[in-house]
């Protein structure tokens, strides 16, 4: 399959400089960007673009996408509550073959927000990956050990799709928290880093309460815990990393973890605001997440990364912080690396083509002063014109390319959702 966009304004992503050009999709790598002039009878398909920007997907480098069920049923709780006497107890009623269709409506939402991977934290990753592959979306899942429901051995199993190169889906170790697993899925979750030397991933420090209640068992902070015990020899990514001191960010360093910042489910659960500029500054990668979609509730990047500058500049009183191509760096470049996708971070020969096209003649980008800073400060989902994952289309002028119907998908989803909603005596 060979693909050509013609006409188009492309950000590659290394720099900030848009040029005007062609670029080339071969099967599911970008083959040539330029300004040569090409034979359409050579290619399968030619989209014009009109003049439209060709930019590399956003990833959501923290998200729970089945959480679909859950989105506006259990909003404006403290995130105690909300976590133990809403979302655990639903949860509880999940059950084989629900992750598969709740993690669909989650898939169609990214598409229509320019997502083209996430990293994906749930139940059920076995389904969640088949959900994926069959639509044709990129993800990384968390292999998480537990006692009840997941063996050691189908952990190490989960990991094997890394060996595959050409897998839409890999893994990586993680856990839920500090505070919710028990001495048993720590040592095995260390066993399990040990053996596939595989970065983890896990919720960290995301409130004050939090990291009061890990000193008060532990004697340290929820970092340096999992520091102490040898988690992030191998690297890996924090959720949140709201209430992080000094030290914390030494280590974070030291290991070169990546902070995966949540700006709107934070605010919307008032669990507080990351310093991101105060780890930009001591050289820390910060990527996006949008969280679940029971905390946010949207699966939307634009959202993020308004709030994430909009955030900074307020709580520092400086209307210099982040400005935005740092913003749309850690929407793709940086979201890339905490997907380890490290050939699907920018547009350049030879990366994968996980690609969007940005529709400049919406009225949110008009006038063109400066596109980037347009895309950030008012863009919305309605400028995503289209998004190509691994070299297919997948969403294209307000349509789904997929085989299912999305009405079906709704009308499964509904039922779903009026199942396992009901908290169970």
């Amino acid at each position: 399959m060979k693909t050509l966009f013609k006409n188009a304004r492309i950000l590659k992503m290394t720099d900030e400089n848009i040029i005007s050009g062609n670029l080339v999709v071969t099967d599911n790598r970008i083959s040539y960007i330029g300004k040569d002039i090409f034979d359409e009878k050579e290619f399968d398909e030619v989209i014009d673009c009109r003049g439209n920007l060709l930019m590399p997907g956003f990833k959501n480098a923290h998200t729970h996408s089945a959480m679909t069920f859950l989105r506006s049923k259990a909003d404006d709780s403290s995130l105690h509550d909300w976590l133990f006497n809403e979302i655990f107890p639903r949860e509880n009623n999940l059950h084989k073959g629900c992750v598969r269709e709740l993690t669909k409506v989650a898939i169609l939402e990214y598409l229509t927000s320019g997502i083209t991977g996430v990293v994906d934290q749930y139940f059920f990753p076995e389904e969640f990956e088949e959900t994926c592959k069959e639509i044709g979306f990129r993800a990384v899942s968390l292999a998480m050990y537990d006692p009840d429901s997941r063996s050691k051995e189908t952990c190490l199993k989960l990991c094997e799709a890394n060996k595959d190169k050409y897998s839409l889906v890999k893994y990586v170790i993680g856990l839920h928290s500090e505070y919710t697993p028990s001495e048993e899925m720590f040592n095995v979750t260390s066993e399990l880093l040990k053996e596939t030397k595989l970065p983890y991933y896990v919720h960290l420090s995301e409130t004050a309460s939090e990291v009061e209640e890990c000193y008060q068992r532990r004697g340290v902070s929820p970092m340096e815990f999992f520091e102490s015990r040898h988690f992030f020899d191998n690297g890996g990514a924090i959720f949140h990393g709201v209430y992080l001191n000094d030290h914390d960010i030494e280590l974070i360093k030291k290991h070169d973890v990546i902070v995966v910042s949540n700006p709107s489910s934070n605010m919307k659960l008032a669990s507080g605001v990351c310093e991101v500029s105060k780890l930009l500054e001591k050289g820390v990668t910060i990527a996006l997440g949008t969280d679940g979609p029971a905390s946010n509730n949207a699966l939307d990047m634009f959202r993020e990364m308004y709030l994430v500058t909009g955030l900074q500049k307020l709580v520092n009183k400086n209307p210099v912080s982040i400005p935005a191509f740092e913003v749309l760096k850690m929407a793709t470049v940086n979201g890339a690396k905490a997907m380890g996708l490290e050939d699907g971070d920018v547009l350049e020969v030879g990366k994968l083509a996980d690609i969007i096209m940005i529709d400049l003649s919406r009225p949110s980008m008009q006038p063109i002063n400066n596109i980037i800073s347009n895309i950030v400060y008012s863009g919305e989902k309605d400028i995503v014109k289209m998004t190509m994952i691994n070299g297919k289309i997948l969403y294209y002028n307000n349509e789904f390319k997929i085989k299912e119907d999305v009405q079906d998908i709704y009308s499964k989803v509904q039922k779903l959702t009026e199942e396992l909603s009901v908290i169970k005596e």
